[in-house]
């Protein structure tokens, strides 16, 4: 039976009320007893589902102060609408080349519209353009701009990037070396939630989003705020200097390991996995990171100047300041109402309110000098200090005298390995790497699960398969996931199956798929092993791992259960429907795969694949002004898709224009002289010739 609206929130402001009573008898003068602490993050209210959020601008009617200066962070200009004042980029010298995939780039602004123009030369003359908006740019400026295009609301990355320490212009990262994949780089929950504040994510999609917001707020490290402001406009108060506030949470006042994983839930970049049944949604402030997922890195001796760009967390885990303070503090932060406030931890040198630009450098210096200081109370590997310029050290290092600049040799800045022409303070604290440690051969160790100690079987094989997929195409990631996966029994199957498959598709070993298939029987998996709708569309990705299997050794009809499972799990994921189609198409069902293809393109007018695919199917009812009409549009937006130069000369070969035919065969094989296909389909052209 539903309540009534007046009662539910009479219900919610006599939880409410009921709270504040309790936390009124904290333990006074900002002291907490040990049982308190190590369960306060299960008392915060905000946790609970009902616990809604209400968005920056509720935030700054009492917080205006803390808004002016948050607005300016990194946090606060991670994404917004494409903009002149958004864009940090120089647009005089925007003309860059991808010479493996022979495409040009400009970005340009039309009116208060930014564009990005592709284009092909033949000389001087240009024979391919195609010029799409810029909807979005992701990146504060600091480093980078990138530019994010939405068709219907799906996100896609676009090909060029601003990188503003250099002030240039280039591929975005991953796009270099012939990866090129142009303004079909999908961006997904795992991307939009690091990037930008919780954005509205369409269920059974990859990347379709009902809307996002402008920027990472004041939610993202206190938690939804709805039952803090109910609380605050009914009147009720709390003294934080001596209580905690449990309506919403404050970072500062939590463990120094809950503190640690609010910054590390964007700021340990790596190779995350999420625990069943949990999404990129699920964590919140105070909540315990590993509960929800686990983030991996390789690990590799000889290799300790190498880092990726948001592994902040991370490098200063490993250094011994870090360890050496939290060794300290641990047993004295139980009782403290800010237990951060004797351990190094991230805010110890970054107030996340303030932007690091208007950070005054001395903030830095100072939180060495705090314990490196010869004349600190206690202090930690003092320098050796002959004097003092304004709030300055003057420190004596090997045998020169300078105005001590600690980050400059213990925190230097060098490029990341995963980010071009950027440079970033690496934050593992240390010794300065000396040119031998540089040179040694470096060597593969593991991965590593760098926020949870002893991760299940199941996960560290997920991660190799992640790793493999994602990050780095080398075999002994394969061969790692595999001795973690185990198969001999029916329980071994159903618990590791989604994982095997994976693997062996991964390995293009389709029989063995189809062998785990059989043993479980298809009955099981399309009735009961692979039923869950989820963000990640795990059991969806199974589905159409198994029906490329059945595709791919010619049994069309189980290929196209397990293709139409795919679709019925994840409805938007529009490459799960193209197989669909296509499966229908190969059975001769002609009619309900135009019906398929044709809802690809309602969605997403811009899927190549699926404007080809139905043109064929146009082609073969005999509708060949509609066939080229479908093929030349894709044309326009793909140049050199390999099956629709194809089906285009194959349109030619049906209109007995031979010629043409064979021109498109030939454009075929000068981008890709290894299809056979187009070898075999040319030798029959010019028999006809």
């Amino acid at each position: 039976m539903q309540l009534s609206k007046n009662l539910k929130y009479l219900l919610l402001f006599l939880t409410i009320s009921i709270a504040a009573l309790i936390f009124s008898c904290e333990t006074p003068e900002g002291k907490l007893t040990t049982k308190q602490l190590q369960t306060d993050t299960l008392l915060y209210l905000n946790h609970a589902d009902s616990a809604i959020y209400v968005g920056i601008n509720t935030c700054k009617l009492c917080h205006q102060d803390i808004y002016n200066t948050f607005i300016k962070t990194g946090m606060g200009k991670s994404f917004d609408l494409a903009t002149k004042t958004k864009s940090a980029a120089n647009y005089h010298t925007s003309i860059i080349q991808d010479k493996i995939g022979d495409y040009n780039y400009k970005a340009f602004w039309l009116h208060d519209s930014l564009q990005i123009l592709e284009y092909r030369l033949a000389g001087k003359d240009t024979i391919y353009k195609r010029q799409e908006t810029v909807n979005y740019i992701v990146g504060s400026g600091q480093h980078t701009n990138s530019h994010i295009q939405s068709v219907n609301g799906y996100l896609n990355q676009m090909p060029m990037t601003f990188y503003t320490q250099k002030q240039q212009w280039d591929l975005p990262p991953g796009f270099e070396d012939g990866h090129n994949s142009r303004f079909m780089r999908k961006i997904g929950l795992e991307c939009m939630s690091c990037h930008n504040n919780y954005p509205d994510f369409v269920l059974g999609s990859e990347n379709k989003f009902n809307s996002v917001p402008e920027g990472i707020n004041c939610e993202r490290c206190h938690g939804p705020g709805s039952i803090h402001v109910a609380q605050r406009q009914t009147g009720t108060k709390i003294d934080t200097s001596k209580y905690i506030d449990y309506s919403i949470v404050n970072p500062a006042k939590l463990s120094i390991d809950a503190q640690f994983d609010i910054c590390q839930r964007c700021h340990l970049q790596g190779n995350t996995i999420l625990k069943e049944g949990k999404s990129f949604y699920d964590f919140k402030p105070g909540m315990k990171l590993s509960d929800f997922m686990t983030v991996f890195l390789p690990k590799y001796k000889h290799a300790d100047d190498e880092f990726i760009m948001a592994s902040h967390a991370d490098r200063l885990k490993q250094s011994a300041c870090f360890i050496k303070s939290l060794q300290k503090s641990k047993a004295n932060s139980r009782t403290q109402l800010k237990p951060y406030k004797d351990a190094m931890t991230c805010v110890t040198c970054h107030n996340p309110h303030v932007s690091v630009r208007e950070t005054n450098p001395n903030v830095f210096n100072d939180a060495c000098n705090s314990c490196h200081n010869s004349g600190a109370e206690n202090p930690s590997t003092p320098l050796k200090v002959i004097g003092k310029t304004g709030s300055k050290l003057i420190c004596n290092k090997k045998g020169i005298t300078k105005i001590s600049n600690c980050v400059s040799c213990h925190m230097p800045k060098s490029g990341s390995i995963d980010i071009p022409h950027v440079t970033v303070h690496d934050h593992y604290i240390r010794k300065p790497i000396t040119k031998k440690d540089k040179e040694a051969i470096k060597e593969f160790i593991g991965l590593y699960a760098i926020n949870e100690k002893n991760p299940s079987a199941y996960i560290k094989a997920k991660a190799y398969l992640n790793q493999f997929e994602k990050f780095e195409n080398k075999l002994y990631y394969l061969d790692s996931a595999r001795y973690y996966l185990k198969d001999k029994t029916e329980a071994d199957l159903k618990t590791n199956i989604e994982l095997l498959v994976q693997l062996y598709f991964i390995k293009n070993d389709f029989n063995k798929i189809i062998t785990y298939v059989d043993r479980l029987t298809d009955q099981a998996l399309l009735n009961n092993l692979l039923s869950k709708k989820s963000y990640s569309n795990e059991h969806a990705w199974t589905s159409y791992r198994i029906g490329e299997a059945f595709f791919n050794v010619g049994d069309l009809q189980r290929a196209t259960n397990y293709y139409k499972k795919a679709t019925d799990l994840a409805p938007y994921v529009l490459d799960f429907k193209n197989k669909y189609g296509s499966s229908l198409a190969a059975k001769g069902l002609l009619p309900a795969a135009e019906k398929i293809f044709t809802e690809i393109l309602k969605e997403n007018p811009k899927h190549v694949s699926a404007l080809t695919n139905l043109g064929y199917v146009q082609l073969a009812q005999g509708n060949v002004t509609k066939a080229e009409q479908l093929y030349f549009k894709a044309l326009s937006l793909d140049p050199d898709y390999e099956a629709l130069l194809l089906n285009i000369a194959g349109l030619y070969a049906y209109k007995k224009d031979y010629q043409q035919a064979e021109l498109y065969l030939k454009k075929l094989l000068k981008r890709n002289p290894n299809n056979l296909k187009a070898k075999q389909a040319l030798t029959q052209i010019k028999q006809l010739l």
